[in-house]
C-alpha cells in the first residue's frame, strides 16, 4: 500500500458542519472523478485511524480537495479534523471507489453523499458535457446543503433539493421514496448514480430496480 504525507494548505468551514480541506498533491497522484482515498491524521494517536473521503477537486488541479462532514458529538476522526488547520499533515492511502461517470442520468444524493458527485459535475461542466444530467439532493434542512450555489450554477433547473425535516417556501418537504421516483422520473432506462447513508442507498436502489431500472445502470456507493 502506497502512502503519502501531505500538508494541509487551507481548511475552512463551508457550512455549519462541513469543512473543506485543500492539501498538497503528491507527484504522479491521480484519481477518477467520483473516487475516494483513505485518510488519516499524521499524529501519533491518529495515524492509524483511517477513514474514507472523496476527492471534490478536478483531477488536473495541482492540489487535492476534500469536503468532510464534521461530527462533533463524539471523539472520532472527523471531530479531530474539525480542529485540524493549515500546516497540519494528513496521510493519504490507496485510491478507490465504485462511483464513476458512465453517461447521462439521474444523480441521487443524501447528505454528505453529494461529495463523489461534486468532482464528476465539475469535470463535466468544465468539458461542457453536463447537459442531460440531473441531481436530486436530499437533506434534513436547508442548512445542510453542501455547495448549493455552485451546483445550481452548473445544473440550473436540473438541481432538485428535498428537505426531510423542514418545509421551506418553494421546496418540497418529502423523502425520495418509490412514489417520488414514479412522480419525477419518466425514463428508468437511463443511468442512476446513488450515494448517501447505507439505508438510503439500499432503499433507492431497490425501488429503482422495482420500477424497471436494470442493476447494471445503477451505480452506487455507501
Amino acid at each position: 500500500m502506497d502512502t503519502h504525507i501531505v500538508k494541509v494548505i487551507k481548511a475552512v468551514y463551508i457550512s455549519h458542519d462541513v469543512k473543506c480541506f485543500t492539501v498538497e498533491k503528491p507527484a504522479g497522484f491521480n484519481f477518477i472523478p467520483g473516487q475516494a482515498t483513505e485518510v488519516s491524521i499524521n499524529l501519533p494517536l491518529w495515524k492509524n485511524q483511517i477513514r474514507p473521503f472523496t476527492f471534490t477537486c478536478l483531477r488536473e488541479q495541482d492540489y487535492l480537495e476534500f469536503m468532510i462532514k464534521i461530527y462533533r458529538d463524539h471523539e472520532g476522526v472527523t471531530n479531530m479534523l474539525g480542529r485540524t488547520n493549515a500546516g497540519a499533515e494528513l496521510i493519504l492511502h490507496d485510491v478507490f471507489g465504485a462511483i464513476q461517470y458512465k453517461g447521462p442520468g439521474v444523480f441521487i444524493a443524501g447528505g454528505a453523499g453529494i461529495t463523489p458527485f461534486i468532482s464528476i459535475f465539475r469535470d463535466l461542466y468544465q468539458k461542457n458535457q453536463i447537459e442531460g444530467n440531473s441531481l436530486i439532493y436530499s437533506n434534513k434542512t436547508s442548512e445542510d446543503v453542501i455547495m448549493q450555489d455552485e451546483l445550481q450554477e452548473m445544473l440550473k433547473d436540473n438541481f432538485i433539493k428535498l428537505f426531510t425535516r423542514e418545509n421551506v417556501l418553494g421546496f418540497r418537504g418529502r423523502r425520495i421514496d418509490r412514489a417520488y421516483l414514479i412522480d419525477h422520473i419518466s425514463d428508468f432506462g437511463q443511468h442512476f448514480y446513488v450515494c448517501g447513508p447505507t439505508q438510503f442507498v439500499q432503499s433507492i436502489a431497490h425501488d429503482l430496480q422495482d420500477l424497471g431500472a436494470s442493476i447494471d445502470i445503477i451505480v452506487i456507493e455507501m
